[in-house]
């Protein structure tokens, strides 16, 4: 019997052979097949976790950001009421002064001013921080990322407090150059208008249109000018005497111009004008509805054209509306901005751009 078997099995030698090959290749690829099955399963828990991990940092981020901005509105109301103080004049008209009407005059250029400006640099102000925060934000995803260099962070924190300073520049020389610019075009349009002269909500809604065409088109410099100052190009040319902060504090400003040179920043910063000009007439509206009673229903669509203020009625609405603008927090006005589609995109935009390392970038 084991003789037959024997020269059985050196007649399908060749068979066992190939098959046992074949048996051992399938059980050798199952195992490299569980193996890489295993591999794709961890990294995509992996970059599950991190996508999770970088989406937490970034919400986390954007609070960060919402508080700063409306920590900021108490200093800048301040800077653009010392600026354009029409208390004074308010307090001075009180005493019947012999040139009452020039005086009232002045009034009217610095309340519209004042209002405009609170519009501009509060929009501003939001967009400038999502911008500096977002880059901060990004670095320190990156710092605290498996396999970077705890010695070689991309954002040190001191370098983080000398960057984030830099937004005095638009509560100090920025907003002298912002009011200077907005006061000119307010005194070209409104100038020439007399105090008695009626004016409805379509009028004086026509009125900012006019400002805002000279500030935004006319003015010798983009808005992103006023944002950042240019003394990091002259310290630049010291190179010879900056120390590693200042290299890297100088790297995070260049970053930062050049985002505010771009076409993105500068939809979302028309898209934040637009909507707190118009935030503002829905304010000023309050004060241009019929009375009850009156020839037009309040409902009707042409009923805030029908009601005409003097101008001398308008002026002290206008003046009251920085408090509005640049209210303490909770501030519903600064709020709808940090809040909008527009703005919620761009700091995604933003911050993917700096926490993606750079080899994955190119």
């Amino acid at each position: 019997m084991f003789s037959s078997v024997g020269s059985f099995i050196k007649r399908h030698k060749r068979k066992f052979l190939f098959t046992g090959a074949v048996v051992a290749g399938v059980y050798l690829l199952g195992k490299y097949a569980q193996k890489k099955l295993k591999e794709v399963q961890e990294k995509e828990a992996a970059e599950y976790i991190a996508q999770a991990r970088r989406q937490f940092h970034f919400e986390s981020n954007q609070r960060t950001c919402n508080m700063t901005v409306l920590s900021m509105l108490p200093p800048l109301r301040e800077a653009i009421m010392t600026h354009l103080d029409s208390e004074s004049l308010t307090t001075l008209l009180k005493t019947k002064p012999a040139n009452k009407l020039e005086i009232w005059e002045d009034l009217k250029i610095i309340s519209f001013t004042r209002t405009i400006v609170a519009v501009y640099s509060s929009c501003m102000l939001v967009v400038l921080l999502r911008v500096q925060l977002n880059i901060i934000g990004g670095y320190l995803y990156l710092d605290n990322s498996a396999g970077r260099s705890p010695t070689t962070p991309l954002a040190p924190p001191d370098v983080q407090q000398q960057y984030l300073s830099s937004i005095q520049h638009l509560l100090g020389d920025g907003l002298m150059e912002l009011i200077s610019v907005v006061k000119r075009a307010v005194h070209s349009s409104l100038g020439g208008v007399s105090l008695k002269q009626t004016l409805s909500l379509l009028d004086v809604e026509q009125q900012l249109s006019w400002i805002r065409a000279e500030v935004e088109g006319a003015s010798r410099h983009p808005l992103s000018w006023y944002l950042l100052s240019d003394d990091e190009s002259a310290l630049a040319d010291q190179a010879c005497g900056l120390t590693e902060n200042d290299v890297m504090t100088i790297r995070l400003l260049n970053e930062t111009r050049d985002m505010l040179d771009s076409p993105d920043f500068s939809a979302v910063l028309a898209a934040c004008l637009n909507r707190a000009f118009s935030r503002l007439l829905d304010n000023l509206a309050e004060f241009f509805r019929p009375p009850l009673g009156g020839s037009a229903p309040s409902s009707a669509p042409d009923s805030l054209s029908v009601v005409s203020l003097p101008l001398a009625k308008i002026v002290p609405i206008v003046n009251g509306q920085i408090n509005s603008i640049c209210s303490d927090a909770p501030s519903p006005f600064v709020q709808e901005l940090l809040m909008s589609d527009h703005m919620k995109k761009f700091a995604a935009n933003v911050y993917e751009t700096f926490s993606t390392p750079q080899e994955l970038q190119k």
